[in-house]
């Protein structure tokens, strides 16, 4: 994504910094939280119960659908691995071992606020974050390796994108783990990263709204701090007006 999804409201000084405060204290319990959840989850992640033998492990037993969920994975993994990324499309079989560990990492995007590409500034999400199985090479490492802000290694960025697509395809097989997130609170959605390619990455969405100030005074915020980086902002009322989706399902059904 290269533009701003969040609604914009105006903000003076003062309900900034009094704002960035409450946001960071939000964000901190909300990610928190979160990590709580996918420790608790983590044996219904098993990325074995996906790909069977075509993941080394002790048993290597076969499992039904994984030669074609391993063909899927060949054939996602060839769409996106050589641009920008320039890795070969060919991967091997068995792959490695693979945790059930499940890393959540801010969602991040660039904003350009002018026309030059050069001039974008990296947005934080608060309440918004991508999922993957955990690696050595995290969603900002491979960020900067795409963009060429860091020196690419190519096993590492190899093993990223099996681990992103592998979650997608998961969750794709077994619907009873997106509700359950779902249950939790949290929206689910695959979205497709056009800085990383098209990577279609698993991204989780806390019940919260947030937003952005006017492109000026976010561009006066980066230019008093001297980094090119900004993050959402939680609204006072926010929290007052989280959505309960059990709550409106139970509604609708009796209405």
């Amino acid at each position: 994504m290269n533009e701003s999804p969040v609604p914009r409201k105006d903000l003076d000084n003062e309900q900034f910094i009094q704002l960035r405060k409450n946001t960071e204290k939000i964000a901190e319990i909300l990610h928190k939280r979160l990590k709580g959840h996918l420790a608790v989850l983590k044996p219904l992640f098993n990325p074995v119960k996906l790909l069977g033998a075509y993941i080394k492990t002790a048993g290597m037993d076969d499992v039904p659908g994984s030669d074609k969920a391993f063909a899927k994975l060949q054939e996602q993994y060839a769409a996106i691995c050589e641009t920008p990324f320039g890795l070969t499309r060919k991967l091997p079989s068995p792959l490695t071992t693979m945790s059930s560990q499940i890393d959540a990492a801010p969602y991040k995007y660039s904003l350009y606020m002018d026309t030059a590409k050069e001039k974008a500034t990296t947005i934080t999400a608060p309440t918004r974050w991508i999922l993957s199985y955990q690696s050595d090479c995290p969603y900002d490492r491979m960020r900067d390796m795409a963009s060429g802000a860091a020196t690419p290694q190519p096993e590492e960025l190899k093993s990223a994108l099996i681990k992103h697509l592998t979650l997608v395809l998961l969750l794709e097989k077994f619907k009873e783990l997106t509700q359950l997130l779902q249950d939790l609170r949290y929206t689910v959605a695959i979205e497709k990263i056009q800085e990383l390619g098209g990577l279609p990455v698993v991204l989780l969405k806390a019940p919260i709204e947030s937003f952005l100030p006017s492109d000026d005074f976010i561009r006066n915020v980066t230019q008093l701090s001297g980094i090119p980086a900004f993050q959402e902002i939680i609204d006072f009322e926010a929290a007052q007006n989280m959505a309960d989706p059990l709550k409106e399902t139970l509604q609708a059904a009796i209405e």
